[in-house]
């Protein structure tokens, strides 16, 4: 399936992320690649589709252009993920790591800014 850094799903070229990576997280890749390509198009699209000014016939075709789409383009198909165990449970927003991960990671001193708290 891969041939260097790139990889094909559905007949689409998608770069691999470096580093160690599962199955899970080359989707969850994948997605998010397919659906910042396709962002401009769909937001496009999703405004034609609520302007109540225009006519009911563009609103209409926008809005099966819209369902025209492949699913793997729309950013709600995606999930938070760990960027280092590829877990999809229990993440934290703004590290991209999981709690297990986190903590392993914090005790060793590894993220800025992360203190162990005492009271």
């Amino acid at each position: 399936m891969a041939i260097g850094n790139l990889a094909n799903r559905f007949g689409i070229p998608v770069l691999i992320p470096g580093g160690r990576f599962n199955a899970r997280m080359l989707r969850d890749h994948f997605k998010r690649q397919q659906s910042a390509e396709h962002e401009v198009t769909v937001n496009a699209l999703r405004y034609i589709s609520r302007n109540t000014t225009l006519p009911p016939r563009a609103r209409i075709e926008a809005q099966l252009q819209m369902a025209a789409m492949p699913n793997y383009t729309k950013i709600m198909s995606t999930k938070n993920r760990c960027t280092l165990s590829g877990r999809g449970r229990a993440v934290f927003r703004a590290f991209r790591l999981n709690r297990f991960t986190f903590r392993q990671l914090a005790r060793a001193g590894k993220l800025s800014g992360v203190i162990r708290a005492m009271w």
